[in-house]
């Protein structure tokens, strides 16, 4: 079982920066890929990012490369997510997701497994 509690959204203006926390519970974090999605307001949740259970490999999304960055600390059973060069289309609820690892990273959400309860990222023009 892994909780998950996001945190660091907040109001920022086009261009600005934030980064989002993903705190996990539970003792097998390090045994899970980790992603993140987002939901617009009218629109479908979509794959932002992922994250294998090393760190060493992740995957992102093609609107979102060379401006968004994820990375895992094991010890603090944390994920992040580094946004930089915000657009207002990137205005959203921001999920992270868990899931066992398996051979290869997957942007399919019915895969992952564990929630959290989102954090609101809003960007003005």
């Amino acid at each position: 079982q892994v909780q998950l509690v996001e945190s660091g959204g907040g109001l920022v203006q086009a261009g600005g920066s934030l980064r989002l926390s993903c705190a996990a519970s539970g003792r097998t974090f390090s045994t899970y890929d980790m992603g993140w999605f987002r939901q617009a307001p009218g629109k479908e949740r979509e794959f932002v990012a992922a994250i294998r259970w090393s760190g060493g490999n992740t995957y992102y999304t093609d609107s979102v490369k060379g401006r968004f960055t994820i990375s895992r600390d094991n010890a603090k059973k944390t994920v992040y997510l580094q946004m930089n060069s915000l657009k207002p289309e990137d205005t959203a609820v921001y999920y992270c997701a868990a899931k066992k690892a398996t051979v290869r990273l997957t942007i399919v959400m019915a895969e992952y497994e564990y929630w959290g309860q989102g954090t609101q990222v809003t960007v003005s023009s």
